[in-house]
């Protein structure tokens, strides 16, 4: 490749990455300051926006959920922190409540990245179809009913049933896998991986954790 050459594609590589930085920065802000939950529809809102339309300028999820964590580092600072500590305290509570579903949190009040816009997601496990929204019945928690579509692997999807309902003030949806679904996470939306979880113990712990780090750091 001669010398001219080389320096157009290390240009058009350049461009590039920065659109990508661009469009990630932009995709974060509308996330945080709309309340948008889903990647796919910010990054195609924040590709309008900057009149961005080439496919490979458009950034992963995952840089898009970095760029959403130093904006809320930034910007939004203690607000936020009181947010996903509050989130967090009540998600706990639910795992107490649902403990005979082997239930997990998974989604941002776990990875650190829910606001006031976010719903705490919770993912219960029963192979009694009817259990999840009898033990809502016997408790007066009015639900809605959902469907939630989760990658179990890279060959296999499931439509998942999932119940959205409201407890202290805060949303919760609690999504309900079958028993065999403990042994394996379903893949995250963000980065195709098995998503994160934890259960009440590791959820204490986490807390605990935070605790400790606020205190390091007033």
């Amino acid at each position: 490749m001669s010398d001219a050459r080389q320096h157009a594609h290390l240009h058009a590589q350049t461009r590039v990455r920065e659109r990508r930085q661009r469009l990630a920065h932009e995709a974060a802000r509308l996330m945080a300051e709309g309340g948008i939950r889903d990647f796919q529809m910010a990054k195609r809102k924040a590709a309008q926006r900057l009149g961005i339309h080439d496919d490979a300028s458009l950034p992963r999820n995952r840089e898009i959920e970095d760029a959403l964590r130093d904006y809320q580092r930034l910007f939004l600072g203690d607000g936020q922190r009181a947010e996903l500590r509050r989130r967090r305290e009540a998600a706990l509570r639910a795992l107490e409540f649902f403990a005979g579903f082997e239930p997990r949190l998974v989604g941002p009040v776990l990875d650190g990245t829910a606001d006031a816009h976010s719903p705490v997601a919770l993912h219960l496990h029963s192979d009694d179809p009817d259990a999840v929204p009898r033990w809502l019945d016997e408790h007066g928690i009015p639900a809605q009913p959902r469907s939630r579509q989760l990658r179990l692997d890279r060959e296999r999807e499931v439509d998942a049933p999932a119940w959205l309902f409201g407890a202290e003030e805060l949303t919760f949806e609690a999504t309900v896998l079958p028993l065999d679904g403990l042994r394996q996470a379903p893949l995250s939306g963000i980065d195709e991986r098995p998503m994160r979880r934890a259960s009440a113990a590791q959820l204490r712990m986490l807390l605990a954790e935070d605790e400790i780090s606020g205190y390091e750091t007033r």
